[in-house]
């Protein structure tokens, strides 16, 4: 599984309700929630991202609320993947629920905003194509690249069956 897309910088400790700011958790809507994914950290994200672009952050990416909103809001918003120094648990656990790829990597300073990058989940590489330059990851475990390859834990639970 391979993703490929325009790079979102973010701080370190991006909450959930930054994610996806608490007035909007009316819906489970993931297009909605998308149009306002980021929204209180940068008004013009939802409107800028494309399909495919990847957020990358610094440490305790996805702290604050347990929410699935968060996650679901990334989806929303085209997003293919998140790349952290680290990540809240709860986030970790719920991003795999549903289904939304999240790699950790000890150190994000050598990619920026803009920059464009192929993940590749099986080899576990990050190639920054605009600086052409790699780095090493830990590939997801198999059972979890199946649950994301499924969409999410219900979706992968419903194919064993």
């Amino acid at each position: 599984m391979k993703f490929k897309g325009k790079v979102w910088k973010f701080g370190n400790d991006v909450n959930t309700d930054e994610i996806i700011p608490a007035r909007f958790l009316n819906t489970q809507d993931e297009k909605e929630l998308g149009a306002h994914c980021m929204e209180d950290i940068d008004v013009t994200f939802a409107k800028k991202a494309s399909k495919g672009d990847v957020i990358v952050a610094g440490k305790n990416f996805g702290c604050g609320s347990s929410r699935e909103h968060a996650q679901i809001s990334l989806k929303g918003a085209g997003v293919s993947c998140v790349i952290a120094e680290s990540f809240a648990r709860i986030f970790y656990r719920n991003a795999i629920n549903v289904g939304l790829p999240i790699f950790e990597i000890k150190d994000t300073s050598d990619i920026n905003s803009g920059d464009y990058l192929e993940i590749d989940l099986d080899k576990g590489t990050i190639l920054n194509l605009s600086e052409n330059k790699e780095c090493k990851m830990q590939p997801l475990p198999k059972f979890i690249q199946e649950i994301i390859r499924a969409g999410g834990l219900l979706k992968w639970v419903k194919k064993r069956k």
